[in-house]
């Protein structure tokens, strides 16, 4: 009687070292050598790196409870607040969609992260491209949050209204200037195949314990990149020469030039940018204005999620369209107000 042989069951392979465990190793490595250094080293006795920590220090104290609550906030929405709801606006009239989507961030507020993949799902679910496309522009600038933090970081100035209230309404103005460039795409024409299908609203997991998920993840997403951008304000603070930045900053048009330029590359969350901002005292306010609202429309973090989410040339159209717009009303805003 013959006898089946068995295949000896080998054992799955060891799945490879990925590249975030390497990464978080390399980053307990710097921290550890920074407590290190901070422990035996007297840094407070080198001149440079006591202001560079000073000002570090200070900008993420400011900013971080903003941080918190954003991502508290947008928690919030993503696991309370309906897909559906968005929905509503696409009963309303094409010519009306687009100023409601952008005021909608205000009962919607969203950093510019988590505002893209509402873009999205906006446009699948009816709403037309440039009204979606609107909202998502929009809702990282006029949300109550930003607002606060604005209003907070620019205290005791006298360009604190015309910061807060011009970050508004130049807000209001650019993304809907966007979206009516972006015109009255069909969905299939706006997003990439791969974003064509959304994923199920329905969810088993409890919803505490969706909201501890989203609220950790969005908490440590948006800290990182204050952490980073508050370390290069403080370092260009520490090591630019300040007649270098005063010789700039008296430039009409390339003060605000840099300062959109510096908001590209910083890519901060738009609830603590208010704070690096207004830290660059020797710009005038048309240019801090010019980085409150470029920054949260077009960085390098948006334009990877750009790229990734919609069609191609969106990331392209969206740039020329922000910067164009953002230039022309701050250097009015710099004639009217000085």
């Amino acid at each position: 009687m013959a006898t089946t042989r068995t295949e000896p069951q080998t054992a799955p392979p060891a799945p490879a070292r990925q590249a975030p465990e390497r990464t978080w190793l390399w980053v307990t490595l710097m921290l550890a050598a920074v407590a290190l250094f901070a422990r035996f080293g007297h840094p407070m006795q080198i001149a440079w790196l006591r202001n560079l920590l000073i000002v570090f220090g200070s900008l993420l104290i400011e900013a971080m409870p903003f941080v918190a609550l954003g991502a508290m906030v947008s928690a919030t929405i993503e696991v309370f607040v309906p897909t559906s709801s968005f929905a509503r606006m696409a009963a309303l009239p094409r010519a009306v969609q687009i100023p409601a989507a952008a005021l909608a961030g205000i009962a919607f507020p969203v950093c510019e992260c988590g505002s893209v993949p509402v873009g999205r799902r906006l446009a699948r679910k009816g709403l037309s491209p440039a009204a979606a496309v609107t909202f998502m522009l929009a809702a990282p600038i006029v949300n109550p949050v930003v607002i606060a933090s604005t209003f907070v970081a620019y205290r005791g100035r006298d360009s604190q209204w015309l910061m807060v209230g011009g970050r508004f309404v130049l807000g209001m103005i650019v993304a809907m200037c966007v979206g009516w460039v972006i015109g009255a795409r069909a969905p299939g024409a706006l997003l990439r195949g791969a974003t064509v299908t959304d994923e199920p609203d329905d969810h088993d997991e409890p919803r505490g314990r969706r909201f501890i998920t989203h609220l950790s993840g969005d908490l440590v997403f948006m800290a990182r990149f204050l952490i980073v951008g508050g370390l290069v304000a403080a370092t260009i603070q520490t090591f630019v020469p300040a007649s270098l930045a005063n010789r700039l900053a008296a430039l009409p048009v390339l003060s605000i030039l840099a300062m959109m330029a510096l908001a590209f590359f910083l890519s901060l969350c738009s609830e603590s940018d208010a704070f690096v901002a207004a830290s660059f005292t020797a710009f005038g306010p048309s240019a801090q204005l010019a980085f409150l609202v470029f920054g949260p429309m077009m960085d390098l973090k948006l334009g990877a999620l750009y790229v990734g989410t919609f069609s191609k040339g969106f990331f392209r159209t969206v740039l020329i369209v922000v910067a164009a717009v953002t230039l022309v009303a701050c250097l009015w805003a710099q004639v009217i107000w000085g």
